[in-house]
């Protein structure tokens, strides 16, 4: 008797609704929401159009996932990994320094920023950038100074990460070298700091 062999094929991973949302930020980071399309990104996925309407009803649903997931990831997650320094001028270091170290290295919050005026854009944008200041103030805060001045020096600091977020995408070269980093950081945080 002969049996017949029978190709196995080895099952693909079932995709989750994250899959499709890291996706959709990766191709926000290359081109901005207007990347967002279901069908090149079933591809980079290596699947069809059907995983997609497994998990969401349209596009603004998975740019919605995908704006919550960055916002989670990027803002909330960064939060955890920096409570667990208990000094809270250390935990600014750290914070300054993860932060710059991941917006140099991913286009993504650039591209967010360039797209602001997308109305769903526009309202991540503004709960990020409302709990970031909020938790920069709270670090000052701890570091003594009064609720207002600590709201004023979080803003101030959120806006020296952005600035530099956007130079080290338009014009890198203008930032310091990688051996200078460490030093150009402290000292921007330092004038943040003084009393």
């Amino acid at each position: 008797m002969v049996q017949r062999q029978q190709k196995k094929t080895a099952a693909k991973p079932r995709l989750t609704a994250d899959d499709w949302a890291d996706a959709a930020l990766t191709a926000i980071g290359e081109g901005g929401i207007a990347a967002v399309a279901v069908e090149p990104l079933a591809v980079r996925l290596g699947t069809t159009k059907g995983s997609f309407y497994w998990h969401f009803a349209n596009r603004d649903a998975l740019i919605e996932a995908a704006l919550n997931r960055w916002a989670e990831i990027h803002t909330e997650g960064t939060i955890q990994e920096v409570e667990a320094e208990p000094d809270p001028r250390e935990r600014v270091r750290l914070l300054f320094a993860e932060a710059i170290a991941s917006a140099t290295s991913d286009p993504l919050e650039v591209a967010l920023l360039a797209t602001a005026s997308h109305p769903q854009v526009a309202d991540v944008m503004r709960r990020v950038t409302e709990r970031r200041v909020a938790y920069v103030a709270e670090l000052f805060a701890e570091l003594g100074f009064p609720e207002a001045e600590a709201r004023r020096r979080g803003l101030l600091a959120y806006t020296v990460y952005l600035g530099h977020a956007q130079l080290g995408h338009a014009v890198p070269s203008a930032l310091p070298a990688a051996d200078e980093f460490g030093a150009y950081l402290n000292e921007a945080l330092d004038v943040l700091m003084m009393r």
